[in-house]
């Protein structure tokens, strides 16, 4: 018994030197998916491809653009008017329904014509008896019973006459308030029975089938503008539609102050869709240019001072080409100097080249069906 003893502790003493071993063992050597990946990182590094940088390409287009500026102006009547009685007089009759459409000529209001009407019937009753005693003078002068004084004095009564039937005619008629061209009325301010007096207002007309466009240019564009020039007028009230329009005067005087010139273009509103009075917008179309090359902005990199530049890829490589741009619209930029048509440049990932880097150029995801 006392023999067991010491072979018990000699076993796990023998034990606890194996597990020390084989815990050594597993902490000291790397596992089998490290060193996999270990060697297949270092089977790699010599290759080429591994150092090219990987990047997005564009092509330079050539496309035709127009140069525009933009303006903001108040849309007004082509011809537009106030209507006042020329005589005082109570109204008699309203020729019209509020906000409709009108003939130039067409009477709109009558006032009440009774006085007039008696002296115009007046004066053509004087009328005819002064013309029947012209003819009855001219024939008793054939006949040599009246000397000629008689003859022209009766046709001198003949002629007054005839004036005052004119002046009675004239009289008369403006008792009528007439439309002085095709419009669309306003809302009325009288009432039939209402007493007015020539200072009284009536009604507006307005003749909007086309609109006049007033607005301001800074006078740098003096030079570039004409009469006839093509622009576009937009509104809040037609979103959406683009109105074609023209200049059709431009003021010879330069606002000294504010440095800008005046202009008034003409737009077609056969369909009534604006209104005078109504906020617009205007493109005014100063130049076209043929063959402009242009490039997304995401390629250019700025350079110390003013210079510019962007990667071209020759070669499979990065070259850095410095150029100058002109104008800036809808994410692109005008190239002036320093590339052609049909070159192919970086447009993502040029952050991480230098000139003459390899490059691999990413091809671009198919779009889904």
């Amino acid at each position: 018994m006392f023999l067991r003893r010491p072979l018990i502790a000699v076993l796990c003493v023998a034990g606890m030197a194996g597990l020390g071993v084989y815990a050594w063992r597993a902490n000291s050597a790397p596992p089998a998916p490290v060193q996999a990946a270990a060697q297949g990182a270092g089977g790699g590094g010599g290759s080429g491809t591994a150092q090219s940088v990987l990047v997005e390409v564009a092509p330079v287009a050539a496309r035709t653009i127009v140069d525009d500026v933009a303006a903001v102006g108040t849309l007004v009547s082509n011809q537009s008017v106030v209507l006042h009685p020329e005589v005082a007089g109570r109204v008699a009759a309203i020729r019209f329904r509020d906000g409709s459409a009108v003939r130039g000529g067409s009477v709109l209001i009558e006032l009440d014509s009774a006085v007039q009407r008696a002296e115009l019937q007046q004066a053509k009753a004087e009328l005819m008896l002064a013309d029947a005693n012209a003819r009855r003078a001219e024939d008793l002068f054939s006949s040599k019973f009246v000397s000629s004084s008689a003859r022209d004095e009766a046709a001198s009564r003949l002629e007054v006459a005839r004036a005052s039937v004119a002046l009675a005619q004239a009289r008369l008629e403006r008792t009528r308030v007439r439309a002085p061209f095709d419009g669309i009325v306003g809302i009325r301010k009288v009432n039939v029975g209402d007493y007015v007096k020539d200072s009284d207002t009536l009604i507006n007309i307005e003749d909007i089938a086309t609109l006049k466009l007033d607005f301001r240019l800074p006078e740098v564009y003096l030079g570039r503008l004409a009469p006839g020039q093509a622009l576009e007028v937009t509104s809040d009230v037609v979103p959406g539609v683009t109105f074609p329009a023209v200049v059709d005067a431009i003021d010879p005087l330069v606002d000294a102050e504010g440095r800008a010139v005046l202009l008034r273009a003409r737009l077609s509103n056969g369909e009534g869709r604006l209104r005078p009075g109504v906020f617009a917008r205007v493109k005014v179309l100063v130049d076209r240019r043929e063959d402009v090359l242009l490039v997304p902005e995401t390629a250019l990199i700025p350079a110390s001072g003013q210079a510019q530049f962007v990667y071209r890829i020759e070669d499979g490589h990065a070259r850095r080409v410095e150029i100058k741009t002109g104008i800036r619209r809808a994410a692109e930029v005008e190239v002036v100097h320093g590339l052609a048509s049909g070159d192919r440049i970086v447009i993502a990932g040029q952050l991480k080249l230098r000139d003459g880097a390899p490059v691999s150029v990413a091809r671009p995801v198919a779009a889904s069906h």
